[in-house]
């Protein structure tokens, strides 16, 4: 079965491999394969700033509360627990607020 896929209107981009002989090709593909596989002195990484916050993040311990989910459970399970439904629409309205941008 073939199957053709068009471009769709974007430039070709150009092959890295212009050699006709086959053998040659392969060398080359497994040759740079090994190569890039392989890390020089001059490879380096630069992370973005959310990349540093979500990697300082990660390496925090859990950002979950233990003792507020302990309380939460204890009085979901001795009926105690209240909803303030006022509080929740009003953060819901604040958060949809933020994120219209009318803040």
């Amino acid at each position: 079965m073939n199957t053709t896929i068009s471009s769709n209107g974007l430039p070709q981009l150009p092959l890295a491999n212009t050699s006709t002989d086959t053998s040659a090709s392969q060398a080359s593909t497994t040759t740079s394969a090994t190569s890039s596989a392989a890390v020089t002195p001059d490879d380096s990484v630069k992370l973005t700033d959310s990349a540093r916050a979500l990697q300082q993040a990660s390496r925090t311990d859990s950002p979950v509360d233990t003792a507020k989910v302990e309380q939460i459970k204890q009085s979901l399970a001795a009926g105690t627990y209240k909803v303030d439904a006022n509080a929740i629409a009003d953060r819901l309205t604040s958060m949809e607020s933020q994120i219209n941008g009318t803040s």
